[in-house]
């Protein structure tokens, strides 16, 4: 049995009774960053073997875990923060639990882009996650992508990117495509800074940024990409 536990993204108090009681059952917690899940743990008195699981080592480590899950052992996937597989390691391990017929059990839980979106008044009832920007290859193909998409778009950046970003996003979408930066999520210090691309990029220009990062970018005007896929047509 695999369970995908999510984690607090700042309070602690965020986990669910459910997820507790996860963690105190199974025989080893997967963690994507020992030292920040033993801070969790230790909060809630849990006692359990934590073995790293992360971006660095998934491929070397995957097919001894799901021989010990296939003996029966039972086990907890815990990322640094939020829902495992949202931008963090998860996707290899299910897959391959799948596979074989490893039951697999995801707790619903924190996620980081959810309460940035609702924070940030713009349409919800339709929109597109797309996890962080490539940082190069392929990044100026997918910004003219994302430049005629009518859904509300949800991104997560670093605040050493945020105000690079959010230039770029303007001279793609034009500099009035209203959008909200969510940052510190669930902290003391949670902001959420709303305007124009150009505004909100001014502002952290002016201010500098520092925490977890969710960008929020309201979509095209509705036709742009019929008149796009027309225009490319005529030529």
């Amino acid at each position: 049995m695999l369970y995908i536990v999510p984690s607090p993204i700042g309070n602690l108090q965020d986990i669910t009774l459910r997820a507790l009681d996860v963690l105190k059952s199974v025989d080893l917690i997967l963690a994507e960053d020992t030292r920040n899940s033993s801070r969790l743990l230790n909060h809630y008195q849990i006692i359990k073997a934590l073995s790293p699981y992360h971006q660095h080592n998934e491929h070397k480590v995957l097919h001894h875990l799901v021989d010990q899950l296939l003996q029966g052992k039972k086990m907890a996937l815990l990322t640094d923060a939020g829902t495992p597989g949202v931008s963090d390691p998860a996707f290899l391990l299910v897959r391959e639990c799948i596979k074989v017929g490893v039951r697999v059990e995801c707790l619903p839980g924190a996620t980081a882009f959810v309460p940035a979106l609702v924070n940030s008044g713009l349409p919800m009832n339709r929109f597109s996650f797309e996890g962080f920007l490539p940082p190069k290859k392929g990044r100026q193909t997918l910004l003219k992508q994302l430049a005629i998409e009518e859904r509300t778009l949800v991104f997560y950046e670093s605040p050493m990117r945020l105000v690079k970003t959010l230039e770029e996003l303007a001279g793609y979408f034009g500099e009035n495509r209203l959008c909200c930066v969510s940052r510190e999520l669930s902290k003391l210090y949670e902001e959420n800074k709303r305007g124009t691309l150009k505004e909100v990029a001014d502002y952290f220009r002016e201010k500098g940024v520092k925490g977890e990062i969710v960008l929020v970018v309201e979509g095209a005007p509705a036709g742009k990409r019929q008149r796009k896929e027309e225009e490319d047509e005529d030529e």
